[in-house]
């Protein structure tokens, strides 16, 4: 089974080669190119096999036959979660807290690879697991896995994400955290805001505060690994339910953290798509109880 796609050639290429054509107007990796060149017929101009180096004209018509995934890089295995949006090059789910991305040592099944693997499998569109950015196990909201290996190379950094979150600590108004993230311990997954770390920035905007408690609207400019957890714990205010950076677990059993929005830029036609998820059951009930006026 092939994915399809098809290219108008407009004047700036006339006379150019095929694989110009394809990297620069179409997109597509040097790697996904480098493959194409392999299988002969993937790539036809005017219905015509035409070869990487060959030369194109104004107005033809350039027709790729992308070669899928053989199969699930993971063993499928059936768990619940929402999807949001899907065609033939994306797949935009709500992932839920306690599902972990990928497998691990500690979770060989139970993970969104699996997850995902299990529902394109039962469709007959079984593909390798490409997640664009990742969530951490307990934190829920949205995620977009590309379908084909174009997909991957071009969803690539070309998304944004906005979060709601509850820290323990009262905030108003807005700002910025901007403070390195460091591994202080290269076997441990911990943390922590030092010197010489990876640079990463943090907007927050505060939507309520209650006792203690703020419910937050943030944005990254980075992402980096527990990022917004690492950044408000050194600010004293760690993530409502984040035993690993010292939140506290009396008000909700997961760090308070949820993707609520995603916008993106269609891999193959260009569209600028916006995705949103309702906060889950937990969140919501914390967040009712910081916004409900006493």
């Amino acid at each position: 089974m092939n994915r399809t796609l098809t290219f108008e050639v407009t004047s700036e290429y006339d006379g150019e080669r095929v694989v110009k054509f394809l990297r620069e107007a179409a997109g597509l990796s040097y790697r996904l190119v480098r493959s194409l060149k392999q299988i002969h017929g993937s790539m036809l101009a005017d219905g015509v096999p035409v070869r990487s180096i060959d030369r194109l004209k104004t107005g033809m018509t350039l027709t790729i036959h992308m070669p899928l995934d053989g199969g699930a890089s993971v063993e499928p295995v059936k768990a619940d979660f929402d999807v949001i949006y899907e065609d033939d090059d994306i797949l935009v789910l709500n992932k839920p807290a306690g599902l972990a991305m990928h497998p691990t040592h500690n979770h060989q099944g139970d993970t969104l690879a699996n997850a995902v693997a299990y529902y394109l499998t039962e469709r007959g569109r079984a593909c390798v697991f490409r997640a664009a950015g990742r969530l951490d196990k307990n934190t829920s909201g949205l995620v977009v896995c590309s379908l084909n290996k174009h997909a991957a190379a071009k969803l690539s950094g070309s998304f944004e994400k906005e979060y709601i979150a509850v820290a323990q600590g009262a905030f108003d108004g807005n700002g910025t955290i901007d403070a390195p993230i460091i591994r202080p311990d290269p076997m441990k997954t911990l943390r922590a805001v030092g010197e010489n770390g990876e640079p990463a920035v943090t907007h927050w905007k505060s939507l309520g505060t209650k006792n203690g408690y703020s419910l937050l609207h943030i944005t990254l400019e980075t992402g980096r690994t527990h990022q917004i957890r690492v950044h408000f714990a050194s600010l004293g205010a760690p993530l409502a339910g984040d035993e690993m950076y010292g939140g506290k677990t009396d008000r909700i059993h997961r760090h308070a953290l949820h993707c609520a929005e995603l916008h993106l830029m269609h891999p193959v036609t260009g569209e600028k798509m916006h995705f949103s998820a309702p906060l889950p059951e937990d969140m919501q009930s914390l967040a009712d109880w910081i916004m409900k006026k006493e």
